[in-house]
């Protein structure tokens, strides 16, 4: 049920408020290293932060990887409207243009997020599409809301792995799961496909070092993950890598990066606290990880985000 067909590559949706902190960023640059080696097939991004500059970067970041139409999806009256290092990265000029190019002039040019989903959904077979999400989970609470795209999903995804919650449980409540917690609530209650969760825990545990991003990026003059990184926060700062937990165990499911817990159900309370109950029937498991993964798991973060895309800018 979780595992990838073999040899094949898996079939990616990633939805993500990539601008809000830095590790989003790093996680779609991990997707197009490991859709380089063949080991994933990207279909579309959606973006859930309801900022302008948000999908016009997700556009700059897949041109400089190689991939230009690579499908984006918008969200409409989301949250989060600043800008953050998305706004600083699409912005920058030098002698009158962009220094990174894009095809987008703002988020309002990319289609509906939902019905980007839906779309894409529909031209996958059956049981075969993976959805990663990083941020708030508002496109895919309201992908859910109709009974026929209940329905599309429960056919078409096999498996749905998010950065969200917190196992054991947070003091507070874990930032994806309170910016919607109307969203979170539906989906934990009616997502119809099996759930894989990143919790808070996992990713705070590996930090992304800043030497990688002084040192493993001077491939390219530019490059829009480094500058997005070092636009985020002051450097040098070593930063969790919550987003990218997801992405890995998502791809790599079955390489011992991570443990996985029993199945069982995870719920909100009043508060909008993750909590999971053990359950032989339940659809959803957390990720868990020790020391020794740790290790294992921040080498690879660091190759997977620092390597050079398959062909240079200046091929595109």
């Amino acid at each position: 049920m979780i595992a990838a067909s073999a040899n094949q590559p898996v079939k990616l949706i990633f939805d993500t408020d990539i601008g809000n902190d830095i590790d989003d960023a790093l996680a779609l640059a991990m997707i197009h290293t490991l859709a380089d080696r063949g080991e994933v097939e990207p279909l579309a991004v959606t973006v859930c932060k309801d900022n302008p500059w948000a999908a016009v970067y997700v556009d700059l970041v897949n041109r400089f990887y190689g991939r230009p139409n690579l499908p984006i999806g918008m969200v409409r009256n989301g949250k989060t409207p600043e800008d953050g290092y998305v706004g600083v990265v699409a912005k920058r000029e030098v002698d009158g243009k962009f220094v990174y190019p894009r095809k987008l002039k703002s988020g309002a040019d990319a289609p509906e997020a939902v019905g980007l989903l839906r779309k894409t959904l529909e031209a996958q077979p059956d049981d075969s599409v993976v959805i990663v999400s990083v941020g708030f989970m508002t496109n895919l609470a309201r992908l859910i809301e109709s009974p026929a795209d209940k329905d599309l999903v429960k056919r078409k995804v096999r498996l749905y792995v998010m950065m969200a919650g917190g196992y054991p449980p947070n003091a507070d409540e874990e930032y994806n799961v309170q910016m919607d917690a109307k969203a979170s609530r539906i989906v934990f209650e009616k997502w119809p496909a099996p759930i894989v969760a990143s919790g808070y825990e996992v990713g705070g545990a590996i930090l992304y070092p800043a030497e990688s991003i002084e040192k493993d990026f001077g491939y390219a003059a530019n490059h829009p993950i480094a500058e997005a990184y070092r636009a985020y926060q002051k450097m040098p700062y070593d930063r969790p890598t919550w987003d990218l937990t997801a992405v890995l165990y998502a791809i790599r499911p079955d390489r011992g990066y991570f443990g996985l817990s029993e199945p069982g159900r995870i719920t909100l309370d009043d508060k909008n606290v993750t909590h999971f109950t053990a359950a032989e029937s339940g659809k959803h498991r957390f990720l868990t990880v020790t020391p020794e993964q740790v290790t294992r798991i921040r080498e690879a973060f660091t190759w997977m985000v620092s390597a050079p895309p398959r062909t240079t800018r200046e091929d595109k």
